[in-house]
């Protein structure tokens, strides 16, 4: 099936006229049809407009980009004009009142595109749609979806991962080439490892995240997930860069990422942090994640300790920090400009809490609610600014290491994709999915998740690599090199049996 393709497999074909766009679009939307509803991880279909949009480019008959004819689907929190972006919450979803007294208002439909999707459309990508996400990004699993959850291509009994669950299921279940994701504490490596994906997290600062919908402003990052780490080069390639429109974007050259990857490690020193090889983590995912080390090593890496002390304090930091900002992004829902309203409030108060209690899910309120507290008058003190202080010692802890080593090498998650509704009543519990993923966010740094096992269940393990800020083109090429020796990548899941 063209559905199955890489983007470079794609784009020579399409080069080669082998197929059309249209051709290629129609076998993703077909894909769709027949086998998402095992997984709900599409929540907008704009399959009209893509097809419309493929033919445009077919006429044209220009494939010099590499992303020309190629379509996509981006999660459902980025901004496309006139195309419905909710975030997957009933704040901007609106459905109908559940007692079925007040009829279903509109969709919020932004009147703009986000950065990443309009260089993608400059580059001849075609948006398919919107994928499913926890609420706001708010979740490791896209349980918190105002659309219910999305279930992993590997074994629909379990979750595909979170926020970025929906992005991940549709690339790993071949129906799109590559889709959008967001990172702000792991949402895009966690469910790229257990859907057995590519999944990058680039540096804060590297992609705009304009028109992006916000979760923690500080902490949020965008990428592509894809089927191949050379796809990855290729998309990020097209999407990074400076962002007038974005003031946290960095004024650095984006490098051809595509053209720089290289087949081996030699010279190339990994780290290996203690810190990650703990107790609780599975042990099939520890063997994986050392047999992959050792794979770097006979790629002529150098593989040594290392020691990243302050990661004890990531995630107790983390979810300081991150509801602490959640509580200040989500105070412009508030129903007046857009999203769900109520009628016939008492006054304005009654209107702001039947409108936020009605539209934000169980976690969204959590947060809200951690965040207002730590920032009030006598706690501010006591705990954001005493987590602002150890996220800088968490910073500080790999700039250390890298003065040592080129890249870090660790496990993405302590277990493989968990069983929908483990951790349902537990937020503790899936606060503690992020333990491996968290620390990197605060400090900035870019990082990737490929494949490199399975359990014995049949469950995919993914491989986390890390690099100095700014340095995308050595961890995609390190990631690349491993890929190329190993045959985890070419593995699919056998959906249509499912």
């Amino acid at each position: 099936m063209l559905s199955f393709l890489t983007i470079t497999q794609a784009h020579d074909k399409l080069k080669k006229r082998e197929i059309s766009s249209e051709e290629l679009t129609r076998a993703c939307i077909d894909r769709v049809e027949k086998i998402d509803g095992k997984l709900n991880a599409v929540v907008y279909k704009n399959f009209d407009r893509a097809l419309e949009e493929a033919r445009k480019i077919d006429t044209a008959g220009t494939f010099d980009s590499p992303l020309a004819g190629i379509p996509y689907f981006a999660k459902d929190v980025y901004s496309e004009a006139g195309v419905p972006t909710t975030g997957c919450s009933n704040m901007l979803r609106n459905p109908p009142s559940p007692d079925g007294l007040r009829a279903a208002g509109k969709d919020y439909i932004p009147p703009y595109d986000s950065t990443t999707t309009k260089r993608l459309k400059a580059a001849g990508a075609i948006s398919l749609g919107k994928t499913n996400t926890d609420e706001f990004t708010m979740g490791a699993s896209t349980e918190t979806s105002c659309y219910g959850v999305t279930r992993n291509p590997w074994d629909t009994s379990r979750v595909a991962g979170g926020s970025s669950g929906g992005s991940a299921a549709v690339v790993a279940a071949d129906e799109c080439l590559f889709a959008l994701g967001t990172d702000t504490g792991g949402s895009i490596r966690q469910p790229a490892s257990f859907c057995s994906i590519a999944g990058i997290r680039s540096t804060y600062g590297r992609t705009s995240r304009y028109g992006v919908m916000s979760m923690a402003s500080s902490l949020d990052t965008i990428g592509p997930l894809c089927k191949s780490v050379e796809d990855l080069a290729i998309v990020l390639e097209a999407i990074a860069g400076k962002d007038p429109l974005d003031g946290t974007t960095g004024d650095h050259p984006v490098p051809n990422y595509h053209g720089a990857l290289k087949k081996d490690l030699k010279g190339v020193r990994i780290g290996l942090p203690k810190e990650y090889f703990i107790e609780g983590l599975n042990t099939e995912v520890e063997a994986s994640v050392r047999k992959a080390a050792a794979v770097c090593k006979s790629l002529g890496a150098l593989v040594t300790e290392v020691h990243l002390p302050y990661t004890k304090y990531a995630v107790a930091t983390y979810y300081v920090l991150c509801p602490c900002e959640v509580s200040s992004n989500m105070a412009r829902y508030d129903g007046i400009r857009f999203g769900h309203t109520v009628e016939k409030p008492k006054d304005l108060l009654d209107y702001y809490q039947r409108t936020r209690s009605e539209g934000f899910g169980p976690e969204v309120k959590r947060r809200i609610m951690i965040g207002t507290f730590a920032l009030s008058a006598g706690y501010y003190d006591a705990y954001y600014l005493k987590a602002q202080k150890v996220r800088t010692l968490i910073k500080k802890d790999f700039d250390e290491a890298f003065r040592g080593v080129d890249l870090i090498l660790a496990p993405v998650s302590p277990n493989t994709a968990f069983k929908i509704g483990a951790n349902s009543n537990d937020p503790i519990a899936m606060y503690l999915e992020d333990v491996f993923t968290v620390a990197q966010v605060m400090a900035g740094i870019p990082c990737i998740s490929v494949p490199c096992g399975f359990s014995k269940e049949g469950l995919p393990i993914g491989l986390q690599l890390m690099a100095p800020q700014w340095e995308e083109g050595r961890l995609l090429s390190a990631a690349y090199a491993y890929e190329q020796a190993t045959e985890w990548h070419k593995k699919r899941p056998v959906l249509d049996r499912a």
